[in-house]
């Protein structure tokens, strides 16, 4: 029999159990996984981006946005970094206020396995919930394989998305939700690479591998950084972004001289000059990108655009080629899926929860956290600082 059972020792699920455990709570945190912590290991590249410092609800998606404010506000980058310094963890910037370990993400992994044990948080790894029930008026009975049946005054849903499903990622938190009746916003994959028609994204699978800095924007989203093409797309951090924003038919524009006039300066560099178009635009794009752009292209005469000297290419002819570059539109045809996604879009409708307790309105004891809630952070940090708010205040309000 325990205070709370918590299902998921993720990011949000550890950090919940060790605040309700050091409360004074008899806590269980179950995973159905042998090994803890995998998503937070392999993130960063091995070093876990684990916070953003300019962190805030702008940063969040979700159909309710302003339900991530009081948890944010409650439990901010510097709180964790006040925990982090407790244990010696070292840290960096890296990017726009992304933080990550000096060493190994690992770090984090066995500050929040401390803090855990601190609060006499007991484990069961690995352990599958086959069913939940209420039991009695107000309590839960989880019936366990290998462990039995666990009893629990209230229980954490904090068992993430479905991205990354190679590392055990399911669906199994919005089928809770929806056996006890809570609406949940539909799901997707969220910082992913986009997608696009083979025959038409042909010209353009022989860059893969080159990237630039570009603006880039879809319905109300809207980014300045890398994108890099693919043999079926294309990625880079500008992507990965927008693809939250983006939906299924909608475009997405580029643009891949952003910050620049490239009307006026290749106008400028006409004079006095026998430069070709396809060596000026070469000196401020990755030649090969270059060269592709141009590659069908002719002047008046017919003949290739790239070997044509600017002086000879009329303003208005310059000009028209700017526009396509500060606005090229592609439309994807997808995504690469929940495989190469880094989180999931949608999950529990946050309409049906209190902001304050992550608490369902209609289900008394019952609470979700971290991924599997409706509130999807940008990349950079944004997702795992809503994981330590989120657990926090669920913690706190157990």
């Amino acid at each position: 029999m325990f205070d709370v059972a918590i299902i998921g020792a993720g990011a949000a699920g550890m950090m919940c159990a060790a605040v309700a455990g050091q409360r004074g709570l008899r806590v269980v945190l179950i995973d159905h996984a042998a090994r803890l912590g995998e998503k937070i290991r392999i993130s960063g590249g091995g070093r876990c981006n684990f916070t953003n410092t300019g962190t805030g609800p702008a940063n969040f998606l979700s159909e309710n946005p302003h339900f991530c404010r009081s948890a944010l506000a409650g439990y901010g980058p510097q709180d964790f970094l006040a925990l982090l310094r407790g244990y010696r963890v070292a840290w960096h910037e890296k990017h726009r206020g992304q933080l990550f370990c000096d060493e190994s993400s690992a770090a984090i992994i066995d500050v929040l396995r401390a803090e855990c044990d601190a609060g006499g948080v007991q484990w069961r790894m690995p352990c599958t919930v086959a069913e939940i029930g209420r039991s009695g008026e107000h309590g839960f009975e989880l019936r366990t394989e290998g462990q039995g049946v666990l009893h629990a005054g209230k229980v954490v849903i904090a068992t993430g998305g479905m991205a990354i499903p190679q590392l055990g990622a399911t669906d199994y938190g919005l089928k809770v939700a929806r056996q006890f009746g809570l609406k949940v916003v539909e799901p997707r994959p969220a910082l992913v690479p986009l997608t696009f028609d083979a025959a038409r994204w042909a010209p353009f699978a022989a860059l893969s591998g080159v990237a630039l800095e570009a603006g880039v924007r879809s319905g109300p989203g809207e980014f300045l950084e890398d994108v890099l093409f693919t043999h079926r797309g294309l990625s880079g951090p500008g992507i990965l972004q927008i693809s939250s924003y983006w939906n299924p038919g909608q475009p997405v524009v580029l643009d891949l001289a952003d910050g620049r006039d490239l009307a006026e300066e290749l106008i400028a560099a006409k004079a006095g000059g026998r430069q070709q178009l396809g060596t000026a635009l070469s000196a401020l794009w990755p030649r090969r990108l270059a060269e592709q752009w141009l590659l069908d292209m002719t002047d008046a005469k017919g003949q290739p655009l790239a070997q044509a000297r600017l002086a000879d290419i009329p303003d208005k002819t310059l000009r028209g080629l700017a526009r396509a570059v500060h606005a090229w539109e592609v439309v994807p045809t997808g995504t690469a899926g929940y495989k190469k996604a880094e989180v999931m879009r949608g999950g529990v409708d946050t309409r049906g929860l209190d902001q304050k307790s992550m608490q369902a309105r209609s289900v008394p004891g019952l609470h979700f956290i971290g991924e599997v809630v409706d509130v999807t952070g940008w990349l950079g940090g944004y997702n795992f600082q809503w994981a330590w708010a989120s657990g926090v205040a669920c913690g706190k309000a157990l």
